[in-house]
């Protein structure tokens, strides 16, 4: 049976890793189930030029043309569509991913709160015991990011900020961008080949 991740996509910047995440999902054979925000929907058009419809099953529409994907392997549902399959724990997805994130998506599933589709299926990710990888992308942060980031990694959830490394000698946005999403695979356990290993390419004494 296919694995099945939902991605959140919400309005912090850093919608690329969004983007390559999903690339990479759909290239492994893994279904999506994306979520999009309404500020992510305009980080989209500022950042990546992607001017994303509202309306869910055009956005599918496009993103199948964008990302050569089969409608059986992405699907988009509403931020309110309370009758999408990971509004409920009866049809729980493999894992969930919300990337990039802000800091009041954050707080808003610290706290427990499920205003929308994105927090009630973050939320249903956490009462399932299921994989959950938060990607916040906020600096600097406050004690308050910092105890709802506490919270959530002792909810269960894997709290992975947007910190690329430089040990592998990136020469480009993309390799930066490759770091973080090879980090999410790694916890996802999606194979993999965006970056060389540590130790594989390194000098040894």
């Amino acid at each position: 049976m296919m694995r099945t991740v939902t991605v959140a996509l919400t309005g912090a910047s850093g919608i690329c890793y969004g983007l390559r995440l999903i690339e990479c999902l759909l290239r492994a054979e893994i279904r999506v189930y994306l979520l999009i925000s309404q500020a992510a929907q305009v980080v989209l058009k500022l950042e990546a030029g992607l001017e994303i419809p509202a309306r869910p099953s055009e956005a599918e529409a496009f993103l199948h043309t964008h990302f050569g994907a089969s409608p059986e392997q992405l699907r988009v549902f509403g931020r309110q569509e309370w009758t999408a399959p990971v509004a409920s724990g009866s049809n729980p997805v493999d894992a969930m991913v919300i990337c990039p994130c802000t800091a009041g998506t954050l707080g808003r599933i610290a706290a427990g709160l499920s205003g929308s589709l994105i927090e009630r299926a973050a939320d249903v990710t956490l009462k399932e015991r299921r994989p959950l990888i938060v990607v916040l992308r906020e600096t600097p942060l406050t004690t308050i990011h910092l105890e709802n980031m506490l919270r959530l990694a002792q909810a269960g959830a894997l709290l992975l900020p947007a910190m690329p490394g430089f040990y592998h000698q990136p020469t480009s946005i993309d390799d930066l961008v490759d770091f973080m999403v090879a980090r999410i695979l790694d916890q996802l356990r999606v194979p993999h080949e965006l970056m060389t290993r540590w130790g594989k390419s390194l000098p040894t004494e």
